[in-house]
């Protein structure tokens, strides 16, 4: 069952992370408490006026579980024409994204410390996206934890509707079972046809570096909606 499905028979849904205890600087706790704030967006079920947020309208770019945030703060340094919104529930990486934008004074990102499925399910207009990233997601590698696999039916749906006609959804990782699964629940979405697996700007993150020194093999897609 998925975080959707869930969601709408009125169950917990499960969750495709676990909030672990992982050390927040005091520098990381400060960009929390000072810089988002301004950076961020909070949090609330009701659709978001991004012109408003931005103040400009300008193509979206949406990055899911941007870890430490060094890929989406490159991305949105070298398209400054952009907007770019980021997603991601551990602090730590929160904060040190936050510090990223405040050193590069960066006026093109925005960060939500939340849930991703319930962020595109209730703040984003269907068509309101050009492109959602996903780079290095959680394999859940046991079989009995494939229900917490982000990457479900369910989600890949809630995606792709809220892309624009001919928006991209990008996706990697470093588990090749997963990739396998990916291609599969990917395929079955009728609004995504698969496209050559380049993704511009997109620099090495620290998963994929870490997966690389494993001798893991790095797999990358795109689909783009129809």
């Amino acid at each position: 069952m998925s975080a959707t499905g869930d969601a709408a028979r009125g169950r917990p849904a499960i969750r495709s992370f676990v909030l672990r205890a992982g050390r927040t600087t005091p520098a990381q706790r400060r960009a929390i408490g000072e810089l988002l704030p301004r950076w961020g967006i909070p949090f609330a079920p009701a659709l978001l006026d991004l012109d408003a947020v931005f103040g400009r309208r300008a193509q979206r770019v949406m990055e899911i579980g941007f870890g430490d945030g060094a890929q989406l703060l490159a991305l949105a340094a070298g398209a400054p024409g952009t907007d770019f919104i980021g997603v991601e529930v551990h602090p730590p990486g929160v904060g040190r994204c936050l510090l990223g934008i405040e050193a590069q004074g960066l006026t093109n990102v925005r960060v939500i410390m939340h849930d991703a499925v319930e962020v595109l399910a209730t703040q984003f207009a269907p068509a309101s996206l050009d492109e959602v990233l996903l780079y290095f997601p959680d394999p859940w590698p046991k079989k009995r934890h494939h229900k917490r696999r982000i990457v479900q039916r369910a989600f890949v749906a809630l995606v792709a509707e809220r892309l624009k006609p001919d928006g991209w959804f990008r996706l990697a990782t470093d588990w090749e079972p997963y990739a396998e699964w990916m291609r599969g629940v990917l395929d079955a979405e009728p609004r995504l046809v698969a496209a050559a697996a380049d993704a511009p700007g997109r620099s090495e993150t620290r998963f994929e570096s870490r997966g690389r020194r494993l001798g893991h093999r790095v797999f990358d897609f795109a689909y783009r909606r129809r």
